[in-house]
């Protein structure tokens, strides 16, 4: 009995956070790194089955809950590179006859949902770049698709990269997508429909685990930020989005989220991000609508920084 009491405490001692972390965040990238070994051999072989075989299972390490978001991110960019050369095998493989739509459909039927939208969002980039369809349906059902992964950190990560892969892609102004394949409008659309469901999967993150973990969640979610600040970035890159739009679109919706999502960390950050990216003169002939969202922020957003920051902008 005196044995088995003793073992107790060593069977039953609690692991080290951070070993376990490091623990979990290297079987991640072993696993990544077989599979998108045999995944490149099978591209080689021009074989799809198995190439989509093994993308799949390397993709299917993004689906793990064990990881802290920087060691998430840190796994998704290993996932994202191999998912280059995936994507021109892609290309290649529909320039030598394949259907895109039937690939685009083949994709589908892998069995769990984040492997899928991976595969789907990286094969829909294709089929835009075939015109065989709209870019803005295909867009549109991309930005829709993602909303089956409702997990935070998996769904923030996965809207990303669809931001990544379609960023160039997009139905602007003087594009080889407009016309046929869309409006600026339906860029704009797609924009905002993304930054609004990313923003709402980052502001969850601060409803995950106990609450005395508040300060580490909040410190993970700033990392961050700047996945969903690039949907910013982008939109004011658009040449459509034109002082008109800006004033009678793009801010509106992007201040009702703003306010909507009542979180202090998002509203501090995309404000100040809204005043950085968007041009002295947007700001200036919209003064008076970016002004009434202040009041309707949380009381504990840092008010009074945004409007030094806003007044340095407008004065530089």
């Amino acid at each position: 009995m005196a044995s088995k009491a003793a073992a107790e405490p060593a069977n039953g001692a609690v692991k080290d956070p951070e070993q376990e972390q490091q623990k979990q965040a290297g079987l991640a990238r072993e696993a990544v790194q077989k599979q998108s070994y045999y995944m490149k051999r099978a591209i080689d072989e021009g074989n799809m089955r198995d190439a989509l075989k093994h993308s799949s299972a390397m993709l299917g390490e993004l689906r793990t809950s064990k990881l802290t978001p920087p060691n998430y991110y840190e796994l998704y960019m290993r996932v994202f590179d191999e998912l280059q050369m995936l994507s021109v095998f892609f290309a290649e493989d529909v320039k030598n006859g394949r259907n895109v739509s039937e690939l685009y459909e083949l994709v589908q039927h892998a069995s769990h949902i984040v492997p899928r939208m991976y595969l789907l969002c990286t094969v829909g980039s294709v089929y835009i770049q075939t015109k065989e369809a709209p870019a803005r349906d295909v867009l549109k059902d991309l930005v829709e698709m993602c909303r089956g992964v409702q997990h935070p950190i998996r769904g923030l990560f996965l809207r990303s990269y669809l931001a990544q892969t379609c960023k160039k892609l997009l139905p602007d102004v003087g594009s080889e997508y407009e016309g046929a394949g869309g409006t600026v409008e339906d860029a704009i659309d797609f924009v905002l429909q993304n930054f609004t469901e990313m923003n709402k999967l980052w502001v969850r993150m601060q409803q995950q685990g106990r609450a005395t973990e508040r300060a580490g969640r909040e410190k993970e979610r700033r990392e961050l930020r700047e996945l969903v600040g690039r949907n910013l970035v982008v939109l004011s890159q658009l040449d459509g989005v034109t002082l008109q739009a800006y004033s009678s679109t793009v801010l509106p919706r992007v201040l009702e989220q703003i306010v909507n999502c009542k979180d202090e960390i998002a509203q501090f950050y995309l404000m100040d991000a809204v005043i950085q990216v968007f041009s002295d003169d947007f700001h200036l002939h919209t003064l008076d609508t970016l002004l009434q969202a202040v009041p309707q922020l949380q009381i504990g957003v840092d008010v009074v920084t945004i409007m030094n920051r806003l007044m340095e902008r407008l004065a530089a």
